[in-house]
């Protein structure tokens, strides 16, 4: 322990003085010990000002006079996780990736797709079964038609004989093959009273003949036995049989309009190569295009027709892909598909948004002026064969890609028609949901999710006067079949895919992307409060403070008590005299 002076110590005679300079020594000495301590409790460092921007950095993030490699590795992360948020956001990244394997090149995800859709392909025949055929010739009845099916054929269809080009576009051919699906049909083997598609076809050509040679042909017809209505099964209505009239003309006919060797209405789908090259835009270049014809056998115009906009190709899509309105910007009202069934382009009209499989759609069906006549839709004038016969509403000519057989398209049993058209038989009762077609296109995709084409075929039956076999034949659009082709559903993992790349992804990427942002800055903000915390006094700090302020006080205390009782006993002894006092 320190010692206090003594009086000894100091020459002054006056003893007071002596008290008063111990006291304030004991005083200096104890403010001195009580700011150290305060400081090192308080974790002050006097030589705070001095000190540069990283050490305040550290101090402030760490315990004091402790840096951890925790917290600086918790702000680190916290940094990351803000910045790479800030980043992600401002970048539309996933579109990027979902829009490079929408693009057709090899090894994209919808090259995959395009190549071998792999999906539940099907068509569907339904045959007008003719019940009154005598009835009819005979007497004037009106035909009495049942319509039998359906049919049902699985179509497997891939592209081949692909080809990329340095302009953006690939060219291909459709390989097809149908297969019966005869748990989903009517029996195949039934006979069917239907036309005589090539006999009829012939009589009326006939009518603009001389009579002579109408004369001949009859005398031919009925020699061969030809009768205007013959007993086919779906089959042979479907992929053919053998007919004199068709090989006559496949050898006699001139090379752009000679038929097949075999009657039918769908022989080139099955087990073929269709001849027919395709070359649509991949979208590498720009997907205003995507999924576009380009060309069709080398041809930008439909061969079919003489006039725009009948034989225009530009803007149509062979039935893939469309253009992604999500990535155009742009409210694609019409679309336009590429049918060789009608010879023609089917103009899609947008009608309404919906959810299919929880995956946003948009729902198209065909233009209401596809099929009217010239009176209401002037630019279907060019639809009309030679423009001679211009059909009422409902109807539109497809003998230019039948080898000028008398076949008319329309919706089934006549949807959407003219009335007429449905005075003239029996048996037909047209409805929407049953007759119509539609398309479900995906906006951000550009892809069919669901895809019906209802398609009905007709033959324009003309009164032949002089051949006998077609003589007594009123003028009359005849119902033969008709078909329904199309996707209902795809396959479980496109689909999966598909709601990946469009509902998954526009809720998962704000929340990834602002989760990011919200999870750095509540780290970064945690760890400045949690440091924060460590500077300022808390409830414990404040009571150890109060403890050691209270010890220090009572240090005080027992210090100047100890003070007055030594001024005490100095004052109690007896003056002594001094040595001066003594030697005088």
């Amino acid at each position: 322990m320190q010692s206090f002076p003594t009086e000894s110590d100091f020459p002054f005679k006056n003893r007071g003085c002596y008290i008063k300079v111990g006291y304030r020594m004991v005083h200096s000495q104890y403010i001195s010990v009580g700011q150290n301590a305060r400081n090192k409790l308080f974790g002050v460092d006097p030589y705070a000002r001095t000190r540069s921007f990283r050490s305040k950095l550290l101090m402030l993030i760490s315990q004091p006079g402790k840096t951890t490699r925790s917290r600086i590795a918790v702000i680190i992360f916290g940094l990351i996780t803000l910045i790479a948020g800030i980043v992600l956001s401002s970048i539309p990244w996933v579109d990027y990736v979902i829009l490079q394997h929408l693009k057709l090149w090899n090894g994209s995800i919808s090259f995959h797709y395009w190549q071998k859709p792999g999906v539940m392909r099907l068509t569907k025949v339904y045959i007008f079964n003719m019940t009154n055929p005598d009835g009819f010739l005979q007497f004037g009845e009106k035909p009495k038609l049942l319509e039998v099916g359906p049919f049902v054929y699985r179509e497997d269809m891939e592209k081949v004989n692909i080809q990329f080009h340095d302009n953006g576009t690939v060219s291909f051919q459709h390989k097809k093959i149908l297969k019966f699906v005869p748990e989903l049909s009517k029996d195949k083997n039934l006979k069917l009273i239907v036309p005589n598609i090539p006999l009829l076809s012939l009589a009326a050509h006939s009518n603009s003949l001389g009579s002579w040679i109408q004369h001949v042909i009859s005398l031919l017809l009925a020699i061969g036995n030809h009768q205007p209505f013959i007993p086919l099964t779906p089959e042979e209505i479907v992929f053919g049989y053998d007919d004199t009239l068709v090989k006559l003309a496949h050898q006699f006919y001139p090379e752009h309009k000679k038929p097949t060797h075999k009657m039918a209405i769908l022989l080139k789908r099955n087990h073929t190569v269709n001849g027919e090259v395709s070359t649509i835009y991949t979208g590498l270049a720009n997907m205003e295009d995507f999924g576009y014809l380009d060309n069709v056998n080398g041809m930008t115009k439909l061969p079919y027709w003489n006039e725009s906009p009948c034989n225009d190709l530009a803007k149509a899509s062979e039935g893939s892909f469309f253009p992604p309105r999500y990535y155009t910007k742009a409210k694609q009202e019409i679309y336009h598909l590429y049918d060789k069934d009608v010879c023609r382009l089917i103009p899609l009209q947008y009608r309404k948004s919906e959810t299919k499989h929880g995956i946003p759609v948009d729902v198209y069906t065909p233009a209401d002026y596809m099929y009217q006549s010239v009176d209401k839709a002037p630019q279907n004038k060019c639809y009309c064969p030679g423009n001679e016969y211009c059909p009422p509403d409902g109807v539109q000519s497809i003998m230019p890609c039948h080898h000028d057989a008398p076949l008319y398209a329309s919706f089934p049993h006549f949807y959407k028609a003219d009335p007429s058209l449905l005075r003239d038989v029996e048996g037909l009762n047209p409805k929407a949901e049953l007759h119509g077609s539609y398309l479900k296109i995906q906006p951000k995709m550009g892809v069919p999710l669901e895809a019906l084409i209802r398609l009905q075929v007709n033959l324009r039956v003309e009164r032949a006067p002089n051949i006998k076999a077609a003589s007594k034949l009123p003028n009359i659009m005849l119902p033969i079949m008709w078909l329904e082709e199309g996707v209902t559903d795809l396959t479980p993992a496109l689909k999966r895919y598909m709601y990946l790349a469009t509902t998954f992804a526009d809720i998962a990427y704000p929340i990834g992307t602002y989760g990011s942002i919200l999870l750095g800055t509540c780290i970064l903000i945690g760890v400045f409060i949690n440091a924060y915390k460590s500077l300022v006094f808390t409830r414990e700090t404040i009571e150890v403070s109060m403890r050691t302020l209270r010890r220090g006080n009572h240090l005080l205390n027992s210090n100047n008590h100890r003070l007055l009782i030594i001024r005490d006993s100095y004052s109690v002894l007896p003056d002594l005299p001094s040595p001066v006092e003594e030697l005088v």
